[in-house]
């Protein structure tokens, strides 16, 4: 049976949706799961709440928590990554509280936007070590990655290091019931199209019984009484005429048109919900007492398979059953006006072979242009990981959508100065 091992397993819930979707899985549940953080206290939780949940459903499975990385991965075959360098404190809180200082106001700052190249220039350096370790004592293994910037650390992974990769996102399977079911429109017999760059892929088609459904849903989309949680995915594709797949709140940030400090009026005309990724962290830090008894403490602990790719994935690989996902993968003729250096994300068949992309073909030439202005600083992220170079940073900022529509150059480059002087060791040194 396969060895398993999960990176950041000190996220608890993650870890149990994720591990405990195998543990349910009847050619993965007899697996090795190796538990691997650098946060010892949590990584102890998991390991007892994994435990009690391969206790009632059989037993199959052996789990054991790691405090040595490389031991965590020797021979795995699968390695999944959900990790957070730096946490809410002090490097989130860092990644908000300077670029508002300068005027400049994010909704969740994970994948783009200042807070996303940040977020992205102290994690990469920490892959790469994973890397490293991976091509020492697992170089066969699959490496499903969950952390974000998704398409900067894909991006990162896939051109500079050995290891095969995938990424994942939840985005792709939940966009069309997610789109759909507020409508009032059915979802079964549903099929979809659905590419692009994570958290900015599009849905291309969506067809019930052969019918083409986008002229009533954006018939409906029209009519539905405001506010709600999706304006700004309605307003893009009112104007770009596609459903974008991430959250609304993902959105405002990813463009130039939605949070601006000229036109305030915007934020409540779209629902925009500033600040929203520090409030999320602040409430799942004050409710983990109560999680932990119900995640850690509960001995009657069950579980019922989420819709997470990762044991599908792996099911997949071990029984060569082939399976459709959507996955961060590296463009290589899979959208043909996108660059070759872009992480994207389209379908992928999987088997026992691996993750074989599907080849999508030219996006609409009005989501492609979208699209770029999110891949030009996601690429100049990586040559700044890459290379140590400052003016990289400077120039992923300024060509940030957002960031550009807001700041100065000369509030850019102060802006990025205090971020790097700030996050001091959390971030290599810059030339």
């Amino acid at each position: 049976m396969p060895k398993i091992t999960f990176i950041g397993a000190g996220s608890s819930v993650f870890a149990k949706n994720v591990l405990g979707d195998c543990l349910l899985t009847p050619a993965l549940r007899e697996s090795e799961f190796a538990l691997f953080d650098i946060d010892h206290e949590r990584l102890r939780d998991s390991e007892l709440m994994l435990k009690n949940i391969n206790k009632n459903t059989g037993g199959y499975g052996t789990i054991k928590a790691y405090k040595d990385r490389k031991e965590a991965l020797r021979g795995a075959d699968y390695v999944i990554n959900a990790i957070q360098v730096g946490l809410y404190e002090p490097c989130t809180v860092t990644d908000f509280e300077i670029p508002k200082k300068y005027g400049l106001r994010q909704t969740i700052a994970d994948t783009l936007g200042i807070g996303g190249i940040m977020r992205g220039l102290r994690t990469i350096p920490v892959m790469f070590d994973f890397a490293k370790d991976m091509e020492e004592v697992c170089p066969d293994a699959w490496f499903l990655n969950y952390t974000n910037p998704m398409p900067i650390l894909t991006g990162a992974m896939l051109r500079y290091t050995g290891v095969k990769m995938v990424g994942l996102c939840h985005s792709v399977q939940v966009c069309v019931p997610h789109l759909l079911e507020p409508l009032g429109l059915p979802t079964d017999n549903v099929q979809s199209k659905i590419a692009g760059i994570n958290h900015m892929a599009w849905l291309l088609e969506v067809n019930r019984n052969g019918e083409d459904l986008y002229p009533e849903i954006k018939r409906r989309a029209l009519e539905r009484e405001t506010p709600h949680n999706d304006m700004v995915r309605y307003e893009l594709m009112k104007q770009f005429g596609y459903y974008v797949t991430e959250s609304s709140e993902h959105n405002a940030e990813y463009h130039p048109y939605f949070i601006k400090d000229k036109y305030p009026e915007l934020i409540e005309r779209f629902n925009i919900p500033l600040d929203e990724y520090p409030r999320r962290c602040i409430r799942q830090i004050a409710r983990w007492g109560k999680m932990r008894e119900e995640l850690v403490e509960n001995h009657d602990l069950t579980h019922e398979r989420s819709h997470e790719y990762g044991s599908y994935i792996m099911e997949a690989m071990e029984t060569d059953t082939p399976y459709k996902i959507g996955g961060n993968v590296m463009n290589t003729g899979l959208i043909t006006n996108l660059p070759s250096e872009a992480a994207v994300e389209v379908p992928c068949l999987v088997d026992a072979s691996g993750v074989q992309p599907c080849h999508v073909g030219a996006l609409p030439p009005q989501l492609a242009a979208l699209n770029m202005t999110n891949i030009n600083p996601q690429l100049l992220t990586i040559e700044a990981a890459v290379t140590l170079k400052r003016d990289h940073i400077y120039q992923a900022a300024m060509l940030d959508p957002h960031t550009a529509s807001e700041l100065s150059i000369d509030d850019i480059r102060a802006m990025v100065d205090e971020l790097i002087e700030v996050h001091g060791d959390w971030l290599p040194k810059y030339k």
